[in-house]
C-alpha cells in the first residue's frame, strides 16, 4: 500500500516525523539551556542597571540634603522587612545560603520556596527599594539567586524532571548569574566548584559552561567589553616589600572577615538583649533602627559608605578619589547594620569596596608599594575572608581588574586571609545555608505532627 503524500505536507511521513523527534530532543537538550542562559544575561543586565538608577536617585537627594537619609533611610528599612516577611521569605540576604541549602538536597520541595518566580520578582524588587533607601547592599550575590531560580523554573519546560536535571539547572543559573554580574565566565565556573557543590560531576561541567557562555555572550552585547573595576597598571619591578605586603594583607583582611562573619553568625552574644527583644519581636521596627544606623554612619562617613560601595572603589582604585583611613570601619559598620534586618542584598561588592578601602589603609605603612596593588590585595584578602572561598575570589579580582600580573600575590593573599578567617568562624554561606535546612526540617516535622493529628481525631470520630 503506498503512501500518499499529504498536500500541507510535502515531506514523506517518515522523514517528517523523524525530523520532528530531532527537533523535540534538540530543544530539550540544547534550546531550554541557551533559552535560560539568554534570560538569565537579560535580567542580570536589567537588574544591574535598576540598581544604577535606584542608587543614582538615593545618590542626587543624599547630595542635595545630607540629612534626608536620616528620616529616609528608616522608612525603607522597615519597609523593606514587612515587604520581605509578608510577602517574599525566602528572599532576604544574599541568596547565595538559600541557593546552596536548595542543592543540598530534596531540590523540588525547596526549590519551590526559595527558587520560585514570585522569590525571582521579590529579590530584584525589594533590593531594588533598599538601595534607594542606601543601605549598604550589592546586588551580585543577588543575582546568584535570580540566574538559580530562573533555571529552576525551566525544569517545566522538559517532560521528565529529575532531582539531577533540577541540580544542574540551579547550579548552571547561579553560576552564570555571578558571571554575567562582574563580567568574570571564569569565576563563575570556579564559584560553581568551589563554594556551591564543593565538586563537579562531568554532566554538569557541560551544563554550566554552555549557560554562562551564552548569560556572558548576551551581557557583553548589551553592556559592551569591559572589565568590572577596569584595568590597573603595575609597575613590573616589584619592590622588595611585596612578599611583607601579602603577608600583612592577608592577615589584617582575614582577621577583619573573621570578625564581620561572626559579627553575624553570633548575634546573641554581642546585641544587648533589649534590641535582641525588639529584632524578635517587632522586626519591622528594628529595620527601621538598623536604617537609622545606616543613616548616622553615612552622614558621619559624608555619604562614602552608602549603597554598595563600587564607585568609591573604582575611584580609589583609578586615583580618582581620596578615602578616610577609617572608611573600611564604617563601611562593615553599615554593612552589618544593612545586612542583620534581613534586607535582599549581596555582600560581594561592599566587601569588595571594604578591601579597597583597607589597601588605601595600608598603604600608609607600605608607601613604596604601588597603591593600586595594594588595593587589589586587599579585595581578594577580605573577599576571600568573609567568603573563605579563596581561589573564587582570587579568580574574580584578576578577572575584575585585568590584574595576571599579580596572580602568586593575590592567591597568596587569598589563601592567607582565608585560612585566618576561619579561625573566628565557619565557612559564611555554609552556616547561613545551614539556618534554611533546619527551618526546612522543622517545618516538615510540624508538618507530620499535624497529620497524625488529624488522622487520630478522624479515627476517634
Amino acid at each position: 500500500m503506498s503512501l500518499r503524500p499529504n498536500p500541507m505536507n510535502p515531506l514523506p511521513p517518515s522523514f517528517s516525523d523523524q525530523t520532528l523527534r530531532q527537533l523535540r530532543r534538540a530543544w530539550r537538550k540544547y534550546g531550554i539551556l541557551w533559552l535560560g542562559a539568554v534570560l538569565v544575561g537579560l535580567i542580570a543586565v536589567l537588574y544591574a542597571w535598576l540598581m544604577d538608577v535606584g542608587f543614582g536617585m538615593f545618590r542626587s537627594m543624599q547630595q542635595s540634603h545630607f540629612w534626608l537619609p536620616l528620616f529616609i533611610t528608616p522608612a525603607v528599612g522597615a519597609l523593606c522587612v514587612w515587604a520581605t516577611r509578608r510577602y517574599f521569605p525566602g528572599s532576604e540576604g544574599s541568596g547565595i545560603p538559600q541557593v546552596i541549602a536548595t542543592l543540598e538536597e530534596d531540590t523540588s520541595q525547596r526549590g519551590e520556596s526559595l527558587l520560585s518566580l514570585k522569590i525571582l520578582a521579590g529579590k530584584i524588587g525589594v533590593s531594588f527599594i533598599g538601595i534607594l533607601g542606601g543601605f549598604t547592599i550589592g546586588r551580585e550575590g543577588p543575582t546568584v539567586q535570580v540566574g538559580a531560580a530562573l533555571m529552576f523554573n525551566l525544569r517545566r519546560l522538559y517532560p521528565r524532571a529529575s532531582a539531577a536535571l533540577e541540580r544542574r539547572l540551579i547550579l548552571a543559573g547561579a553560576a552564570a548569574g555571578l558571571s554575567a554580574a562582574f563580567n568574570t565566565p571564569l569565576a563563575g565556573i570556579v564559584f560553581a566548584i568551589e563554594e556551591l557543590t564543593r565538586s563537579f560531576e562531568h554532566r554538569a561541567s557541560g551544563v554550566v559552561i554552555t549557560v554562562i557562555i551564552f548569560a556572558g555572550a548576551v551581557a557583553l552585547g548589551l553592556n559592551g567589553n569591559y572589565t568590572y573595576f577596569g584595568t590597573i597598571q603595575i609597575d613590573s619591578t616589584m619592590t622588595d616589600m611585596v612578599a611583607l605586603a601579602v603577608l600583612v594583607t592577608g592577615i589584617l583582611t582575614g582577621v577583619a572577615g573573621g570578625m564581620f562573619g561572626w559579627l553575624l553568625l553570633n548575634t546573641k552574644r554581642w546585641i544587648p538583649a533589649r534590641v535582641q527583644h525588639l529584632r524578635s519581636t517587632r522586626p519591622i521596627a528594628f529595620g527601621a533602627l538598623c536604617g537609622l544606623l545606616v543613616a548616622v554612619i553615612g552622614v558621619i562617613a559624608g555619604g562614602a559608605t552608602f549603597g554598595s560601595g563600587y564607585v568609591e572603589a573604582k575611584g580609589v582604585l583609578e586615583g580618582q578619589q581620596q578615602l578616610s583611613v577609617f572608611y573600611p570601619f564604617l563601611k562593615m559598620a553599615s554593612m552589618v547594620s544593612s545586612y542583620l534586618p534581613g534586607i535582599p542584598g549581596g555582600i560581594f561588592a561592599p566587601s569588595l569596596s571594604i578591601g579597597a578601602g583597607f589597601g588605601n589603609l595600608l598603604h600608609q605603612v607600605f608607601s613604596h608599594t604601588p597603591l593600586p596593588m595594594l588595593i587589589a590585595l586587599a579585595m581578594v584578602g577580605y573577599l576571600a575572608a568573609v567568603t573563605q572561598s579563596p581561589i573564587t575570589a582570587f579568580v574574580i579580582v584578576m578577572e575584575m581588574i585585568n590584574g595576571h600580573v599579580l596572580v602568586i600575590s593575590l592567591m597568596a593573599t587569598a589563601l592567607i586571609a582565608s585560612r585566618v578567617s576561619r579561625l573566628f568562624v565557619p565557612p559564611l554561606y555554609d552556616a547561613l545555608s545551614e539556618r534554611y535546612r533546619v527551618a526546612a526540617s522543622a517545618a516538615l516535622v510540624n508538618l507530620e505532627k499535624t497529620e497524625v493529628k488529624q488522622l487520630g481525631n478522624e479515627s476517634g470520630k
